[in-house]
C-alpha cells in the first residue's frame, strides 16, 4: 500500500532494538489492517455511502474537481510502507452507475523482511455492478531489497463496467545502486468480466534462486516494471484510432537518446482489454507515460476528458 508520511518504523524495521541484541518482537511492529469503501450513484452524484476501516489504513473524504459525478479518493497509509507480518487488504465496491478515481499520495513501501523472511502482503479488490467505472491510478511501489512479499490485484466486473488502472513497480533502489539482488516477490494481477476470467498476469521474482532479473527474457537488467489495463472495448469504440495514438506514445518514449532514460514500451490488445507495458529504469517515465495514454484512453472509455488528482502536484 501507499504512503502518507514516514516515521522510523521501516527501513530499519529488521534490525534488533533492544540494547543487548534480542531480536524485536513480531507482534510490536506488524499491523493488520483492512479499508472497505462503498460508492453509489444518487442524486448528488458518486458519493462515498460506505467507508470502514480497521488499523492504519482509510480516506479522508471523496474530492470532486470534475463535477459530483465523479468522486476522486486517496488512499491513505500513515505508516509509510509495509514490514514483516503486514497484512493490507482494500475492497472497493461500485454500485450501479457510480464513478471513482482512486489514487494516493505518495509511492508505496515493500522493506526489507526480517531474518525470519515473514511475508509482507497486500491484497487489492475491485468489484464494478453494472455501468459503473473506476479509475486504479496509484503511485509507484518500492520493494527495497531483501523484501518477502505478496501482492494480488482482483478487479471484478459487470455489464457495462469500466476499468482503466496501472501498476508500477520498482525493484530494488537504482539511484542508490541497491539492485533487487535478495528477496522474494510474488506480484499477481486479475481481471473477471461477469465472473469469467479475462486477464491473469502474474511475476515471481527469486533473485538468489534465478536470474530472470537479468534475462533478456525477463527484465534484462531493468529495475522498473509498469502495466496499464483498460478496457472492456466494444464495436462502438474507434480500435484502431486508440491504438495507433498509444502506439505513438510507446514509439516517442522507445526512441529517447538518453541512455540513462533508455526503456521499452509496447501496447496491444488482449481480447476485449488494452495493455500497456513499460520497461526501465525511472519510475517518474513510466508514470508520465502512462499518464499521457490515460488522457487518451478516457475519453473513449468513460467519455471525459483527463482531469489529473491535485494531490498529483504537490
Amino acid at each position: 500500500m501507499n504512503n502518507w508520511v514516514t516515521p522510523a518504523r521501516g527501513e530499519g524495521a529488521d534490525k534488533p532494538s533492544d540494547p543487548l541484541g534480542l531480536p524485536e518482537k513480531t507482534e510490536q511492529s506488524k499491523w493488520k489492517a483492512e479499508l472497505s469503501l462503498g460508492l453509489a450513484h444518487t442524486k448528488r452524484g458518486s458519493v462515498l455511502n460506505a467507508c470502514r476501516h480497521q488499523g492504519p489504513l482509510y480516506v479522508q473524504k471523496a474530492f470532486y474537481p470534475e463535477g459530483r459525478d465523479l468522486a476522486h479518493l486517496y488512499l491513505l497509509h500513515p505508516p509509510g510502507g509495509m514490514v514483516s507480518g503486514d497484512d493490507l487488504r482494500i475492497n472497493v465496491t461500485m454500485a450501479q452507475a457510480a464513478r471513482a478515481l482512486i489514487t494516493t499520495p505518495g509511492a508505496g513501501r515493500v522493506y526489507k523482511a526480517r531474518a525470519d523472511k515473514t511475508l509482507q502482503t497486500q491484497h487489492i479488490q475491485l468489484r464494478l455492478e453494472p455501468n459503473s467505472s473506476v479509475e486504479w491510478l496509484p503511485l509507484e511501489n518500492i520493494i527495497y531489497p531483501g523484501a518477502h512479499t505478496r501482492l494480488h490485484t482482483d478487479i471484478h466486473l459487470d455489464v457495462g463496467s469500466t476499468f482503466i488502472g496501472w501498476e508500477i513497480s520498482c525493484f530494488g533502489l537504482h539511484a542508490s545502486q541497491q539492485p533487487f539482488d535478495q528477496g522474494q516477490i510474488e506480484q499477481r494481477l486479475q481481471v473477471f468480466s461477469q465472473g469469467r476470467l479475462k486477464i491473469r498476469e502474474a511475476l515471481s521474482l527469486n533473485p538468489e534462486q534465478h536470474n530472470f532479473m537479468q534475462s533478456r527474457a525477463g527484465l534484462a537488467g531493468h529495475s522498473v516494471n509498469g502495466l496499464l489495463i483498460a478496457g472492456p472495448l466494444s464495436k462502438t469504440h474507434d480500435t484502431d484510432t486508440l491504438l495507433s495514438a498509444l502506439q505513438a506514445q510507446c514509439e516517442a518514449l522507445n526512441q529517447t537518446d538518453s541512455q540513462s532514460q533508455k526503456a521499452l514500451s509496447a501496447v496491444s490488445i488482449n481480447d476485449e482489454f488494452i495493455q500497456l507495458r513499460y520497461l526501465g529504469d525511472c519510475s517518474e517515465q513510466a508514470r508520465l507515460l502512462f499518464i499521457r495514454c490515460w488522457t487518451l484512453l478516457r475519453p473513449a472509455l468513460i467519455q471525459r476528458e483527463a482531469c489529473e488528482p491535485r494531490i498529483w502536484a504537490t
